[in-house]
């Protein structure tokens, strides 16, 4: 399978980098989302990323002007799969709305087309039946900030054909990411299987009152040598996908405390438009969170 046309569906922070990342590497790229307010911003975040590639990759202006070249914005389904070889989708964590994205996909794109959900908790057996191709579906899941943190956890359901999942190993290391192929179904994958556990500790002792975020990635931070705290990744990962995340989880498990955490990123979070990264807003304010100022761990 020769994959030279990928479109990317979902505009916010890691859409955008997905397809970034994707063009950055000689691939052609197209960026579909249903909020044009969302595609007028993508643009915007596609210049700050060409600054971050040249300050952190070295990369030149004019590798960063040809990358932007192999970039196409749609809010049409069907006009930005038509060339598909790959569809990469990174919209919202919620069931419901994945199912009707792929019912919808699945009657636009080429038979051509491999599906990939970056879902990162969902199970692609989800949603296979959805899509109307189950063995060319499979979960392509990329770590935020994707031109740093390179890694790509590929995971197919029972019916992924191995051809397609060979495949996506092979185009996720052609776009410069470490591939880490997974032999089974796992919520969480791998690295979120690590991370999760470890977000909710941090919640929880916010939740009762123990220390403030900044106190809480203070110590992470210093105590580790991390560059970042728990709540420096919610606002990076998005408290959207983490209140989605969060109660989802509640609405399985009946955890108490999970439906608590997800109650006060709805009210304190969600309801007030402080999303993270994306909005400007979330634990922190942006683009000068303050983390990142020199006097954080005095």
């Amino acid at each position: 399978m020769d994959i030279q046309h990928v479109t990317v569906f979902g505009a916010g922070v890691l859409g955008s980098q997905i397809a970034f990342q994707t063009a950055f590497h000689q691939f052609n790229v197209t960026i579909c989302d249903i909020s044009n307010d969302q595609l007028h911003k993508v643009s915007h975040r596609f210049m700050e990323l060409g600054d971050l590639y040249k300050r952190d990759l070295g990369a030149s202006q004019a590798a960063i002007d040809a990358t932007l070249q192999r970039l196409t914005c749609s809010s049409e389904m069907a006009e930005a799969v038509r060339h598909a070889d790959l569809a990469i989708e990174a919209i919202p964590e919620d069931v419901q709305q994945k199912k009707e994205f792929y019912l919808e996909l699945g009657q636009v794109a080429p038979a051509k087309t491999i599906f990939a959900t970056n879902s990162s908790t969902l199970l692609p057996s989800q949603f296979a039946k959805e899509t109307g191709r189950p063995d060319c579906f499979l979960a392509l899941h990329f770590a935020n900030e994707i031109w740093k943190n390179n890694t790509a956890e590929i995971m197919g359901h029972a019916g992924t054909d191995p051809g397609t999942f060979n495949a996506v190993v092979d185009f996720a290391k052609a776009i410069g990411m470490l591939a880490i192929p997974i032999h089974k179904e796992q919520p969480g994958y791998v690295l979120n299987t690590l991370l999760m556990p470890f977000l909710r500790a941090a919640l929880e002792l916010y939740l009762k009152g123990i220390a403030d975020p900044e106190t809480i990635d203070k110590t992470w931070m210093k105590a580790t040598g991390a560059p970042k705290g728990p709540f420096a990744i919610y606002d990076m990962v998005g408290l959207t996908t983490a209140y989605n995340i969060t109660k989802l989880n509640a609405d399985k498990t009946g955890d108490r405390i999970l439906q608590r955490a997800a109650q006060t990123l709805k009210e304190r979070f969600i309801d007030q438009g402080k999303l993270g990264v994306l909005t400007g807003e979330g634990f922190y304010t942006y683009p000068n969170p303050a983390y990142q100022q020199p006097d954080f761990l005095h």
